[in-house]
């Protein structure tokens, strides 16, 4: 008895000396895993990594260019990010921070860039002027008062604002012609928006990560297990999806989930108590698409229209340039559709799947609170092709059925957290989630996504990395990759204006407006009272 508990000590110490070791090990192979992978190797290169993912290549879940909206989101069109008040003024707030956020991205972009890390940056950002676009008195109104708050802070400098028809249909001729000449209509339009393509920036990133020795790539690999070890570490296990090939497993010191939909399962199934205040609620996205040379030649912007009133955010429609591995196309929507699978490609018990006695009150609070938006989705549901064309119309008159076709994009998880006030609150951003010794994290929510993936990743660094991000060494190379690290861009118009410079000029993106870095910026005037408008976050 006494050998045969000998052998199977042995045979355990054995196969704990045969497991590979790695520093990180990043779950997912997506935006947000590979550009923690590539600030990782910036800040410390020694460091050995590892990316496992489920599908057989890289980027082919809500990072695909196919499976979102593109958008470079700065805020700069995008109308729920500057809700209207009680009294009436509109509050710049989040889109100050959203577009701060986005200044980090091209930042990091262009570093990399600068480094060989990517190539081309016409491959993976396009200049796409970004524009609101709404009708009627009320929304006109309001569109005035936003463009006047803005004006406020020197990131929205270079906007214009019309009411002319000529001159709006001068900018987007395909949402005019055939347009009432009388309808009611207000416009803003800058030129330093931007049409990302959030997958070939995650591929080149990968690729770049797969040339260096310290790092491996295991695609077809779907996580089983996470626990962990008694030093702390994090024993991870997976399997090779199609193969007959044993499982496989990795000890790791840090792990990153960065799975997008499948993110909170593999939280779950870690058992870091953290985890347990989250439940999620799955929202899909369809588009009208069109690749017409004559249709396309016409529209060249991102426009974002209103949300009607009582629906919810992420039914902001608009009318969307993009250019996907070299082609220009045109999008419309997006319309809500829905699933219980978390991800395009998971599976439909995944909604069932994740709940349990932690999240289920939560998430049947919530159930009653945003009762609107079950409606909302319901009436999406029911949506017939001639309700989704009707809509596109709206925005272009002369639009003829045969043009476009329905594209259904990704799925959206949303974080429904529980909140000892309400029971359960449905975060309608992102989040990060972490054990409390910072040895695993992984990252729940959608919007606004791969837009802010550097900022994100930067700030999950300072979170579980604190005492890394503080020593001279990472402040040094942080500081390189993002000169405006610890600056706040709004209040100063001189970074503002150097840094716009110097990232058009590397990424090749149209010249920013002038700023005069001399003249102080302007308040937006008071505005007669008027109920706020809400505002989540929730855009596709």
């Amino acid at each position: 008895m006494l050998s045969g508990l000998a052998l199977c000590v042995a045979a355990s110490s054995a196969h704990a000396a045969d497991t590979k070791k790695v520093d990180v090990l990043l779950v997912g192979g997506g935006i947000m895993s590979s550009t923690l992978g590539v600030w990782l190797h910036e800040l410390q290169p020694d460091w050995s990594m590892m990316m496992v993912e489920r599908l057989d290549g890289v980027a082919q879940e809500s990072s695909n260019g196919w499976n979102n909206a593109g958008t470079g989101h700065s805020a700069l069109a995008e109308l729920n990010y500057t809700p209207e008040k009680p009294d009436g003024k509109i509050d710049i707030s989040k889109a100050v921070q959203i577009n701060e956020s986005f200044q980090i991205s091209r930042q990091f972009w262009a570093w990399q860039v600068k480094q060989g890390v990517l190539k081309n940056p016409r491959s993976f950002i396009n200049s796409t002027p970004h524009m609101s676009f709404v009708w009627g008195d009320d929304n006109v109104r309001y569109l005035k008062k936003r463009y006047e708050a803005l004006q406020a802070s020197p990131l929205f400098r270079g906007m214009q604002y019309s009411e002319d028809y000529d001159q709006i249909k001068q900018w987007v001729p395909l949402m005019m012609e055939g347009r009432d000449r009388k309808q009611k209509v207000a416009a803003t339009w800058t030129p330093i928006g931007t049409d990302v393509n959030f997958g070939e920036i995650t591929r080149q990133f990968v690729g770049y990560l797969q040339r260096q020795p310290n790092f491996s790539l295991s695609l077809s690999s779907e996580v089983r297990e996470i626990k962990r070890n008694a030093d702390g570490t994090w024993h991870v296990s997976w399997v090779k999806l199609h193969s007959n090939e044993a499982p496989q497993d990795v000890d790791a010191k840090f792990v990153f989930i960065g799975a997008g939909g499948g993110a909170l399962h593999l939280l779950q199934a870690s058992g870091i108590p953290e985890a347990k205040d989250y439940g999620a609620f799955p929202v899909g996205g369809s588009f009208l698409v069109t690749d017409n040379p004559e249709v396309v030649k016409q529209h060249l912007a991102k426009a974002y229209g209103k949300a009607s009133v009582g629906s919810p955010p992420m039914s902001v429609p608009h009318l969307d340039t993009r250019i996907i591995d070299g082609k220009k196309i045109i999008l419309f929507g997006p319309f809500a559709t829905f699933s219980t699978k978390f991800l395009k490609n998971g599976s439909y018990f995944d909604l069932l799947t994740s709940t349990n006695t932690h999240n289920v009150m939560p998430m049947m609070r919530v159930g009653v609170d945003e009762f609107p938006l079950v409606e909302y989705l319901a009436g999406q549901l029911m949506l017939s092709d001639d309700d989704r064309f009707n809509a596109l119309k709206e925005y272009f008159p002369n639009a003829k059925k045969e043009d476009w076709r329905l594209w259904q994009a990704g799925q959206r998880v949303q974080i429904i957290k529980r909140d000892p006030v309400k029971g359960g609150v449905l975060k309608l951003g992102t989040e990060i989630v972490s054990a409390q010794d910072g040895s695993i994290a992984g990252l729940l929510g959608a919007s606004p996504g791969a837009s802010t993936a550097a900022p994100i990743m930067l700030s999950l660094l300072e979170k579980v990395f604190k005492d890394k991000v503080a020593t001279p060494a990472w402040q040094q190379k942080i500081r390189q990759i993002v000169p405006s690290y610890g600056t706040k861009l709004n209040g100063n118009p001189a970074k503002v204006a150097e840094e716009w410079a110097y990232t058009s000029d590397v990424l090749q993106l149209s010249p920013p407006p002038k700023i005069d870095v001399t003249a102080p910026a302007h308040a937006a005037p008071d505005a007669p009272a008027r109920p706020a408008k809400a505002a989540n976050d929730m855009a596709l």
